[in-house]
């Protein structure tokens, strides 16, 4: 039997501010909606579920994102995940340009956790804190430079 995944779903506390970190950075807005009613609370188990989402996907059209804002219930704050942490991780982009992708997060206010690496000289990476605390790989490939 294929399969074949169609997207990664973040709950996020503002759905604009997220649109607009990941859309400078270069996916594109596919649709948005807002959802709600017994289907919606059925499908993920949250009585009263409704909620404003939004997905995005990747220039190269094979990766996407959905995105989402709890109008109801109320959304939780947790803290954000470490990177050691057990469950989802992160989310990681492949990109041409690292230090023009990382100005484009600073403009977010999201900076390097530590700083950036280099691995074998084949990958420039870091991870950073984007929008609600979402974990964020950025690689460039040294390798086709």
């Amino acid at each position: 039997m294929p399969i074949r995944l169609e997207n990664v779903g973040i709950a996020v506390r503002d759905l604009e501010a997220t649109i607009a970190f990941f859309t400078d950075l270069g996916l594109t807005v596919l649709g948005r909606d807002e959802v709600s009613g017994e289907w919606a609370s059925t499908a993920v188990d949250v009585d009263g579920n409704h909620a404003k989402i939004a997905v995005l996907q990747t220039p190269d059209g094979h990766g996407q994102l959905e995105l989402f804002e709890y109008l109801n219930p109320e959304a939780i704050e947790t803290e954000p995940t470490l990177p050691n942490e057990i469950g989802m991780h992160r989310v990681a982009f492949s990109v041409d340009d690292l230090d023009a992708s990382l100005a484009i997060a600073a403009r977010h206010g999201c900076l390097p956790l530590r700083g950036v690496a280099n691995y074998q000289d084949v990958y420039r990476l870091t991870y950073l804190r984007g929008p609600s605390g979402i974990i964020v790989m950025l690689a460039q490939d040294l390798t086709k430079s």
